[in-house]
C-alpha cells in the first residue's frame, strides 16, 4: 500500500517518513510489507489511507508544479477520508491529521466492545425503505422477544447502496425484515465496529476533545462536510462537523450531488482503491470520475491537464 509511490516520488516518501515520525512507530514498513491483519486494524488503516491520499496529491502538485486550488474547487472525503480532504486543503498539517486519526480509530474501536455492534449493506433500495427497515428494528418487536436496540442508516453511499449500522441484534434483525419487505441483498460487513451511529458517543466524546487541542486554518478549498453535504470553510465549523462526522450519518450521495449542482463535472479519487468513483458514478452517470493511486494514474493525469 503506497509502496510504488513512495519508490517512484521523493515527494510520496516525505509524506509516509512525516506520518511514522508523528505517530512514533513505522507505519509505512507496515503499509508496504506488513501483513493485512495488522493493516486493516481501524487504528492502522485510518492514518495510512489518509497518508496515501496526500502522497498522491502532493506528488501531483510538485511534479506538475501546480497547486490544489487550480486543480479543484471543492474537496470531500468518505467518512475518515475527510481528514483526507483536509489535510490536502491545507485545514490542518500532515503530522496532526495522522495523530488525529489514530485517536479516531483506537477510540471507534474502544466505544463499543467487540461483538456488541454491526454493520451492513443493504442493496436494491431507495433510502427511505432502509431508513424504515432501521427504525422497525431499532424499536424491537415484543410478540418476537426482540429487545430494542440501536439501529440507523449510516451511510448513504449511492441510490440503492445504503449501509446500516447498530447493536448486532438489532442489525441482524434488520437484515431479516430486509429479506421479509423484499430487498434485493443485504448481508453482514467485516467490520470492527458500528460506525456512524449513537453507539460511537463515547468516540464522539474523545475527538471533541483532540480537536479542540489544535488549530483548523481554513482551507484553500471549500471541503462539502459529510454531516451536511454542504461546502464549509470556518474552522470552527469544520471541528464541530467533524466531532458529528463519528455518530452522524455519512451523506456520500448528497455530497456528490451538492458538488454536481454546484457546476463539478468531473471527480479525481485520489489515493487506494476507486470506491468512491464507482460510488459516484452510480448517483449521477453525467459526472466523469477516475482514480488516481498509481505513479502511471499520476503521469496520465498530469498529462491531461
Amino acid at each position: 500500500m503506497g509502496k510504488d509511490l513512495a519508490e517512484a516520488f521523493a515527494s510520496a516518501r516525505e509524506v509516509f517518513e512525516e506520518v511514522d515520525d508523528a505517530l512514533g512507530e513505522k507505519l509505512s514498513a507496515m503499509m508496504f510489507e506488513g501483513t493485512k491483519e495488522d493493516l486493516t486494524l481501524t487504528h492502522n488503516a485510518q492514518p495510512a489511507l489518509m497518508a496515501v491520499s496526500v502522497a498522491v496529491l502532493r506528488t501531483i502538485e510538485a511534479e506538475g508544479k501546480v497547486a490544489l486550488p487550480d486543480l479543484a474547487g471543492f474537496v470531500a472525503g468518505h467518512s475518515l477520508g475527510e481528514y483526507s480532504a483536509l489535510t490536502a486543503a491545507g485545514a490542518f498539517p500532515l503530522a496532526t491529521a495522522a495523530k488525529l486519526l489514530r485517536t479516531r480509530g483506537l477510540s471507534m474501536q474502544e466505544a463499543v466492545p467487540v461483538g456488541e455492534g454491526a454493520m451492513a449493506a443493504i442493496l436494491g433500495a431507495e433510502l427511505d425503505a432502509v431508513e424504515a427497515v432501521a427504525k422497525d428494528a431499532e424499536a424491537g418487536d415484543a410478540e418476537q422477544s426482540r429487545e430494542p436496540g440501536v439501529c440507523t442508516a449510516a451511510n448513504d453511499n449511492a441510490p440503492g447502496q445504503i449501509v446500516i449500522s447498530g447493536s448486532t441484534a438489532s442489525v441482524e434483525y434488520a437484515l431479516e425484515l430486509a429479506k421479509e419487505r423484499g430487498i434485493r441483498k443485504a448481508m453482514r460487513l467485516p467490520v470492527s465496529a458500528p460506525f456512524h451511529c449513537s453507539l460511537m458517543a463515547p468516540a464522539a466524546d474523545r475527538m471533541a476533545e483532540a480537536l479542540d487541542d489544535i488549530d483548523v486554518m481554513p482551507p484553500r478549498v471549500p471541503v462539502v462536510a459529510n454531516v451536511t453535504a454542504q461546502a464549509v470553510s470556518d474552522p470552527e465549523t469544520i471541528k464541530k462537523l467533524l466531532v458529528e462526522q463519528v455518530t452522524a450519518r455519512v451523506r456520500w450521495r448528497e455530497c456528490v450531488l451538492a458538488m454536481r449542482d454546484a457546476g463539478v463535472d468531473t471527480m479525481v479519487e485520489m489515493g487506494t482503491g476507486k470506491v468512491l468513483t464507482g460510488m459516484t458514478k452510480r448517483i449521477d452517470g453525467d459526472i466523469t470520475g477516475s482514480a488516481i493511486q498509481a505513479p502511471a494514474d499520476i503521469e496520465a493525469f498530469l498529462n491531461s491537464l
